[in-house]
């Protein structure tokens, strides 16, 4: 499947802003957005006209589907569904957002980052009921439980304790981890407050809307 490959760090600087694509270097002095925070390119440095009701929809639009690492086609469609929800189309947007399996896993913790996390769901290291899944774009339900697999318990990454070395990780009440288990629960439907990423979905709404 089609995935940006591109330096993680050019994308944060595009959006102007920190959107902790590469974990805990985001929280270093060598993170580019502490010294360079203008988009990539000589033209970032230069002078710039103020952005237009368009130009500020479409970005606010980019930097979600960046946030949680979510291509185009996808990303419409997840918008799409949260329209025929009832309720405000911009909340429900995040939180179907939230509720997708890799960033489940980063927000217990279990990854420094979404991208992390999107790896470690691919290769099969968590069982979801049970069950073993490899598909990051999962949605997830309350009730859902989430294991380790027991062929991943002894993997260098795991038996380290990495999955819990970020220091960014902060369970949102949502969701219930147990550390020393290393098992999780989705315990309710993530609200707009539980969202830590600075965003005005309104805008994206806006955006789809014209």
């Amino acid at each position: 499947m089609a995935r940006y490959t591109g330096p993680d760090c050019k994308l944060c600087r595009r959006e102007g802003m920190k959107l902790f694509l590469k974990g805990d270097k985001c929280l270093t002095k060598k993170c580019p957005v502490e010294r360079r925070p203008y988009p990539a390119g000589q033209s970032g440095q230069g002078r710039r006209r103020k952005p237009s009701e368009y130009a500020l929809q479409l970005r606010e639009k980019q930097k979600v589907r960046r946030i949680y690492g979510v291509l185009e086609g996808h990303f419409r469609r997840v918008f799409a569904e949260a329209e025929r929800r009832p309720g405000m189309t911009g909340e429900n947007l995040l939180q179907l957002l939230e509720l997708r399996f890799d960033n489940v896993i980063y927000r217990m913790g279990f990854a420094s980052s979404r991208d992390q996390a999107r790896q470690l769901v691919t290769h099969a290291h968590f069982r979801l009921n049970g069950r073993k899944s490899n598909i990051p774009s999962m949605r997830l339900k309350p009730g859902d439980v989430i294991t380790l697999d027991d062929g991943s318990e002894k993997t260098e990454y795991f038996a380290s304790g990495a999955g819990f070395g970020s220091q960014r990780a902060q369970t949102p009440q949502w969701l219930e981890v147990d550390k020393n288990g290393m098992t999780g629960r989705v315990v309710t439907s993530p609200q707009r407050s539980d969202v830590d990423a600075l965003v005005t979905e309104q805008l994206i709404v806006e955006y789809y809307s014209r």
